[in-house]
């Protein structure tokens, strides 16, 4: 397969990731602003990410149907589309993230938004940090961006504990309060799916399939 043809599939990937990316930070801009236009804006970016995705899975199946790639070259090409559904379900957990902002953007006296702030700008670094390190195909890169995952495990642990005991005295709030789990969980398989990203580094590069994070979510690990 010559070279030239898997750069442009990393370019479009680039292209891809930096969309998913630039989604993610506009949502955690409304977890502080409420603004209501950017999480719309957020949810229109969405739609031509799904059409990204399928772009580039045309492009990587008629490689493999024309080129035959063999080895390192057709892991890197059977990679390409767990990348891209991985990416595709980041982009899903920002809209989330948008929508949920605005609900809760009224209710500060549920202070474990904070850890959800945590939790999504953590999720950002981690998918900075394991797209260089695909284009750099550099494993360790992978790997330490893997490790991240244990800092939104953490976050979205403490935010259950303590939401559950803000219900307790707060029974008026169970609503926002339900809404606001359910948010940290998608911000925890946010960081799952950033996690397979590494494993798919790995597996291009050594062609093995490393779990990098043993205990995450059965969810995130089968790309829910």
């Amino acid at each position: 397969m010559r070279q030239e043809e898997l750069d442009k599939l990393r370019r479009e990937l680039t292209l891809m990731n930096v969309m998913v990316a630039e989604n993610l930070g506009k949502a955690i801009s409304i977890l502080k602003t409420g603004d209501e236009d950017l999480a719309d804006e957020v949810k229109k970016n969405g739609k031509a990410i799904d059409q990204m995705q399928l772009k580039i899975d045309d492009i990587a199946l008629a490689y493999i149907a024309t080129q035959h790639p063999v080895a390192r070259d057709l892991r890197e090409l059977v990679t390409v589309f767990k990348l891209t559904l991985n990416l595709e379900r980041i982009d899903d957990y920002a809209i989330h993230l948008a929508k949920a902002a605005i609900k809760l953007s009224n209710r500060p006296s549920i202070r474990s938004m904070e850890r959800v702030k945590r939790m999504a700008e953590t999720g950002q670094t981690m998918l900075k940090a394991a797209f260089s390190a695909y284009l750099a195909q550099d494993i360790e890169a992978a790997r330490e961006s893997a490790a991240m995952d244990d800092s939104i495990d953490a976050e979205h642990k403490a935010l259950t504990e303590e939401v559950l005991a803000f219900i307790k005295d707060n029974r008026k709030q169970v609503k926002s309060a339900a809404r606001l789990l359910k948010l940290s969980g998608y911000m925890e398989r946010l960081g799952d799916h950033i996690t397979n990203i590494c494993e798919g580094i790995v597996f291009i590069s050594e062609g093995s399939h490393e779990e990098l994070n043993p205990v995450k979510s059965t969810r995130g690990k089968n790309g829910n």
